[in-house]
């Protein structure tokens, strides 16, 4: 099938299409604009090697994570790329008020015409104090409640097509549609493509409901995976968007020239997430650094926990396991997300899944 808006061409001898999760990781000993030149000499060479698309994560107040503007991010992948999609994976919509969003990503389409991804969540991305800070609120879990109607009032104004009579009937996003029904416009017809994002049912049930693409987030909620996606297939509706559900899967996969090193990777993985658990994030740790820690039974037993849901090894390993996930979550893409200290190790990691698979070559 050939690749459009929403569906990614299959290449090579992966089973469906495959695409980059960025988390634009800062590992100790490197700085923010380290992982940002990282971030653009990735989402280049994942471009070059045949990756559908590439998103990047709202997440905020973590030292170790420098995603904290999707739409300023995405600004600089887009003067970066030529072909592949790029969206945010996602923008957490109850932070925001929905024209501004509207305005980001017009601009951002206005940027890179017909490839843009406007992918929204529910949750925060963060602790509650610092949500309540983005909110200028303490009701934070009336964000959330209100999801659905934001994503209608957002959708609005990426359409320019709220009702006479409605209060924003006279309020545009620019760039948006309007241009084009102004005397000499002439707007591009694209707008950005909305996804839904969940790592449980409420989202998977509204995005099928609504016809929209589906995002689940495996990489961190595994155990609710096929539940929310054979929920999503059985609520779905056709739309002007879809006519058949559209499901991908965020899945952390790291490959390695050999199997040690992915080990001491992944534990270093674990130790970062521990930290933020329990209240103390930081810098994604050296391996060593994750070596030398002791961890009591009740952590070791969270990291065998959490690193089970890592697809890591060698090449071959990592595909193995890839195309085992595949098959029994039925999705229809895979974006792959790979954490590690340095991001020359990140970058070797997708290198290797691109060989391994025979993906177009750069």
């Amino acid at each position: 099938m050939p690749a459009d808006e929403i569906r990614g061409a299959v290449h090579g001898t992966a089973p469906v299409p495959l695409s980059v999760l960025d988390l634009v990781t800062v590992g100790a000993g490197s700085t923010a604009s380290d992982a940002l030149r990282t971030s653009v000499e990735l989402a280049r060479f994942t471009e070059a090697r045949g990756f559908h698309r590439y998103w990047v994560a709202e997440h905020h107040s973590m030292p170790g994570v420098a995603s904290s503007s999707p739409a300023v991010i995405l600004a600089n992948l887009a003067a970066h790329t030529d072909r592949i999609r790029l969206g945010s994976g996602g923008v957490m919509l109850p932070n925001h008020a929905p024209l501004v969003i509207a305005e980001q990503f017009g601009t951002l389409e206005a940027m890179a015409p017909g490839r843009i991804d406007l992918g929204l969540g529910r949750a925060p991305g963060t602790d509650g104090a610092t949500a309540a800070a983005l909110r200028r609120s303490d009701t934070l879990n009336e964000g959330a409640d209100d999801f659905p109607q934001q994503l209608a009032e957002l959708t609005r104004f990426l359409d320019d097509d709220f009702p006479d009579g409605h209060p924003y009937a006279r309020i545009h996003a620019i760039p948006g549609p309007v241009q084009g029904s102004t005397p000499g416009g002439v707007q591009s017809a694209h707008r950005p493509v909305i996804w839904l994002l969940g790592s449980s049912g409420f989202s998977a049930q509204l995005a099928g409901m609504l016809g929209l693409p589906f995002a689940f987030a495996h990489h961190f909620s595994a155990q609710n995976t096929i539940p929310a996606l054979d929920l999503y297939r059985e609520t779905f509706r056709p739309s002007a968007v879809l006519a058949e559900p559209y499901a991908l899967i965020g899945v952390s996969a790291l490959a390695t020239d050999d199997e040690a090193e992915a080990g001491r990777q992944v534990r270093a993985t674990a130790l970062n997430m521990l930290r933020l658990r329990m209240g103390r994030p930081g810098l994604f740790p050296d391996p060593e650094d994750a070596a030398r820690h002791e961890f009591s039974p009740m952590e070791e037993e969270f990291a065998a926990s959490f690193t089970r849901n890592i697809v890591h090894g060698t090449a071959d390993e990592v595909r193995a396991g890839l195309d085992d996930l595949q098959k029994r979550t039925g999705a229809d893409e895979l974006m792959l997300t790979s954490h590690a200290h340095r991001g020359e190790l990140r970058l070797r990691s997708y290198e290797l899944i691109a060989d391994v698979y025979g993906l177009p070559a750069a």
